[in-house]
C-alpha cells in the first residue's frame, strides 16, 4: 500500500509538472500583428505599455489580421495598459471593418481584408492544445520546427538572439528536457543541436552566406563614356564608346537552410543588418525563405502596391550604367518582397518612345523578377519621360495588366540626368488618376549644364508632394545602390502615399435634391439617374469616397448619410430607392439643412461637395445659407433644369461661379454634364497647393 501511495505521488506530481509545461505561454511585442503569427489560434502574453496610436488597430470586435494583436485585446477590453495573458483565433476574412473608440483605444475602418481575428480571455478552451512556441511568417522568429524541436536558423554573420521561447514537452520528454532560455549562437556553418533523448540526433543549420564586401573607394570619373561634362552637354543623346572603366559591382549569395519543412512560410520582406547589400543608415531585417522561391510567392503583407518602374534607355546613360540601373531595380526587387499578397512589380523602359517590358502580374517572386531584369536589353534614343508618364497613365494600370484596385499605384521613375521633354502635364494627368509618382535623378546638371535642361524644376512640377519625400537626387551612379532601402521604405509607406488620395476618393459628396410639384414622377426618376451616374464614377467605401442625399420641397428629408453605406452598389441601390416626395420648393431651407444633417458630420480630412440640383426659384433666400456653408468648407456645385433662376445657381455655387454652376433646358439633358461636373472637381482637387 506505501509503494502504492507513493507512486500515486509520483504520478501526479509528474501530470502537474507536464501541464505547467504545456501551459507555457509565449510573450509577444506590442507591435506584432494576428497576420504575422501562421498558428490559426493561440494563448499568448502582452507586455505593458501597448495602447499607443502607433500600434494600429483595426475593427471593432472582430479585428484584420493587419493590427497589432496586443493593441487589440486592450480596445475590445480583454487587457489594459498593463499587459496580460490573451487567447486569439483566426477566422475568415471580411468585406469591412469598422472603426470606434473603445477602452482608450481609437480603431481604423477598413474596407476589406483577406483574415480576420478574435481576441478573448487568456483561458484555454477545453479540447484544444496550444501552442508554448508561436511560429512568425516575417521577421519576429527564424525558428525552424523539426519534431518537437526548434532549430534557429542563423541570419548574417554576427551574433545573433535566437527569437524562441520554452519547446513544448511530451510526455515522453519532460523528465529529460528542461525549459531552455533564449541562447547566444553564432553563424558556424555546421551548428548541432540536442533533441530529447528519445531521439538522439543532430540538426544541421546551414549559415547564409552574404558577400557584401567594402569595396575600395571609386573615383568619380566624368569622360566621354558618362555624359555630363560641360564640353559635351550637346552629345548627351548620342551613342558614346565604353572606355573600359571597370567597376566592382555588389554581390550578394544567399545560401538557403537545408531540409527546412514545407508548411513554415517566411518573407523576404527586408534586410538583415549582417547581410545589408548596402549601407543606407537603416537599421533593417531580413529573414530568408527556408525553401527555394516558387513560381507563385505570397511576398510582404506590410507593403501592398502596384509598382512600376521607368528605367532610363536612352543612348545618354552608357552600356556599364544601365547595367548598374539593372542591378538597382534587381536588388530593390529582392528587398521588396514580391508576391501576390504583398507588391507587384512591372518594368517601363523609355527613350524615344516608352514599351512595357513585363507588367504587374508577369512576375509573381522576387527572384523571377530579378533574372527577367538582368536580360533588358537597353532601347535607346533620347530621354522622354514625359511621354513615358502618359504611357504609364494610359496603359500600364489596368486589370489586364495585374492592377488590383485596392493597392496604391506608385511610378518610380529613374532619370540620367535631365528629360528630353516636358513632364508637368503628364505628371497632372497621372496624379489625377491616383498614381504615386517618385523621381530618382543620378547625376543631376551641373551649373554649366542647366542651360540644356527644356523645363526647370522638373521634379518639382512632376511629384506628389515637393517635400523630399517623393523625391531622391544620387550624386553618382556608383552610389546608386545606396538608396535601395531609402526608396522601398519610402514606396512601402503607404499611409503618406498622398496621391493615392485622389479627386475621386477623398470626397464627402451630398446631393440635395428638389423633390418639388414641378419636377414630376418621371422626370425625378431621371433626376435619380443623374445623381447615379455621377456617384458610380467615384471610389466609395468608408475611408475613400462617401455619398449622402437629401430630397427637400418645403420641408427636408435625409434619405441617406454619409456613414449609412460604404460600397458603390449599395449606394446606387439607394439611390434608386428614393420615392418621390412633392410640395413646394424651398432652396435656402435644403442647404441649411445639407449642412447640419450632411456635412457637419463629415470627416475632417475629406472634401466636403455638395451637388444641389433644382428645377425652378425658390420660395425663401439662398444666399445667406450658401454663403454659412461656403464658410464652413463646403464645395457647391448648383444644377439648374427648365425654370431654376440663374441668379440663385450662381448665388448657390462656389466661386468661380461658372465652374461651379450648369443649367439645362430640359431634365432629359442632364446626362451631357455628368462628365463636365466630375472634370471640374477632379480639376479643383488638383489645383489645391501639393506641399
Amino acid at each position: 500500500l506505501g509503494v502504492s501511495l507513493i507512486c500515486t505521488y509520483a504520478a501526479k506530481e509528474a501530470t502537474k509538472k507536464m501541464k505547467k509545461a504545456k501551459l507555457y505561454v509565449p510573450q509577444i511585442d506590442c507591435d506584432v500583428k494576428a497576420g504575422k503569427i501562421i498558428n490559426p489560434e493561440f494563448i499568448a502574453k502582452c507586455p505593458p505599455g501597448c495602447q499607443d496610436v502607433k500600434y494600429r488597430v483595426y475593427g471593432t470586435d472582430i479585428y484584420a489580421s493587419f493590427s497589432s494583436v496586443c493593441n487589440a485585446a486592450i480596445h475590445s477590453g480583454i487587457i489594459d495598459n498593463t499587459g496580460g495573458k490573451i487567447l486569439v483565433q483566426k477566422v475568415a476574412g471580411h468585406s469591412g471593418y469598422r472603426g470606434s473608440f473603445s477602452n482608450g483605444v481609437r480603431s481604423l475602418s477598413l474596407p476589406r481584408w483577406r483574415e480576420s481575428f478574435l481576441v478573448s480571455e487568456g483561458k484555454p478552451r477545453k479540447g484544444v492544445t496550444y501552442p508554448s512556441t508561436l511560429e512568425y511568417s516575417s521577421p519576429k522568429s527564424t525558428a525552424v520546427k523539426s519534431g518537437n524541436d526548434r532549430v534557429t536558423v542563423p541570419t548574417g554573420d554576427a551574433v545573433h538572439k535566437e527569437h524562441q521561447t520554452s519547446p513544448v514537452l511530451t510526455p515522453a520528454t519532460q523528465m529529460a528536457t528542461t525549459t531552455p532560455t533564449p541562447t547566444t549562437t553564432t553563424t558556424d556553418p555546421s551548428t548541432t543541436m540536442p533533441k530529447p533523448t528519445t531521439t538522439p540526433a543532430t540538426i544541421r543549420t546551414t549559415t547564409v552566406a552574404a558577400a557584401a564586401k567594402t569595396r575600395p573607394g571609386l573615383h568619380r570619373v566624368r569622360d566621354i563614356a558618362f555624359r555630363g561634362t560641360s564640353t559635351s552637354a550637346s552629345n548627351r543623346n548620342i551613342l558614346q564608346p565604353n572606355t573600359g572603366i571597370q567597376r566592382q559591382e555588389p554581390v550578394a549569395t544567399f545560401q538557403r537552410a537545408a531540409g527546412s519543412p514545407a508548411h513554415l512560410a517566411m518573407e523576404t520582406d527586408s534586410w538583415k543588418p549582417g547581410l545589408s547589400l548596402f549601407d543606407t543608415g537603416f537599421s533593417s531585417k531580413e529573414e530568408l525563405n527556408p525553401k527555394p522561391l516558387e513560381s507563385t510567392s505570397q511576398g510582404n503583407p506590410n507593403c501592398k502596391v502596384d509598382l512600376s518602374f521607368l528605367m532610363d534607355g536612352s543612348w545618354s546613360i552608357g552600356k556599364r550604367r544601365f547595367q548598374l540601373q539593372k542591378h538597382f531595380l534587381g536588388n530593390v526587387a529582392q528587398a521588396l518582397g514580391i508576391g501576390s499578397t504583398g507588391p507587384l512589380m512591372g518594368i517601363v523602359q523609355y527613350g524615344d518612345d516608352p514599351s512595357t517590358e513585363f507588367n504587374l502580374k508577369t512576375y509573381a517572386n522576387s527572384k523571377d523578377l530579378r533574372n527577367a531584369i538582368e536580360k533588358i536589353p537597353q532601347k535607346g534614343g533620347l530621354s522622354n519621360v514625359g511621354k513615358a508618364l502618359s504611357f504609364v497613365n494610359k496603359n500600364f494600370f489596368s486589370d489586364a495588366n495585374g492592377n488590383r484596385g485596392g493597392a496604391p499605384n506608385v511610378v518610380v521613375v529613374i532619370v540620367d540626368g535631365w528629360p528630353t521633354d516636358r513632364v508637368e502635364e503628364a505628371s497632372r494627368l497621372a496624379r489625377e488618376s491616383g498614381i504615386n509618382i517618385f523621381f530618382v535623378t543620378i547625376e543631376a546638371a551641373a551649373e554649366s549644364e542647366k542651360q540644356n535642361i527644356i523645363e526647370p524644376n522638373f521634379v518639382d512640377k512632376a511629384v506628389c508632394r515637393t517635400n523630399g519625400f517623393y523625391s531622391i537626387n544620387v550624386p553618382s551612379w556608383f552610389s546608386l545602390h545606396k538608396v535601395v532601402q531609402p526608396l522601398v521604405k519610402r514606396v512601402c509607406d503607404t499611409d503618406r502615399l498622398v496621391c493615392s488620395k485622389t479627386c475621386l476618393n477623398s470626397a464627402d459628396i451630398g446631393f440635395v435634391i428638389d423633390g418639388s410639384s414641378s419636377v414630376g414622377t418621371s422626370n425625378f426618376r431621371t433626376v435619380l439617374q443623374f445623381v447615379a451616374n455621377i456617384s458610380k464614377e467615384f471610389e466609395i467605401s468608408d475611408t475613400d469616397t462617401r455619398i449622402g442625399a437629401i430630397q427637400y420641397t418645403y420641408e427636408q428629408r435625409l434619405e441617406f448619410s454619409f456613414d449609412k453605406y460604404s460600397t458603390k452598389q449599395d449606394v446606387l441601390s439607394a439611390i434608386k430607392r428614393i420615392s418621390y416626395w412633392s410640395g413646394g420648393t424651398s432652396t435656402g431651407a435644403a442647404i441649411s439643412y445639407a449642412s447640419e444633417q450632411l456635412f457637419s458630420k463629415s470627416k475632417p480630412n475629406k472634401r466636403k461637395i455638395m451637388i444641389l440640383i433644382t428645377d425652378g426659384r425658390s420660395y425663401d433666400d439662398v444666399r445667406v445659407p450658401a454663403m454659412a456653408a461656403h464658410r464652413n468648407g463646403v464645395i457647391a456645385y448648383s444644377v439648374g433644369v427648365a425654370w431654376a433662376a440663374q441668379d440663385e445657381l450662381e448665388a448657390i455655387a462656389t466661386d468661380p461661379d461658372k465652374e461651379h454652376s450648369f443649367f439645362v433646358d430640359e431634365f432629359d439633358n442632364l446626362y451631357r454634364f455628368v462628365n463636365q461636373l466630375i472634370r471640374n472637381i477632379c480639376t479643383e482637387f488638383n489645383s489645391q497647393p501639393r506641399n
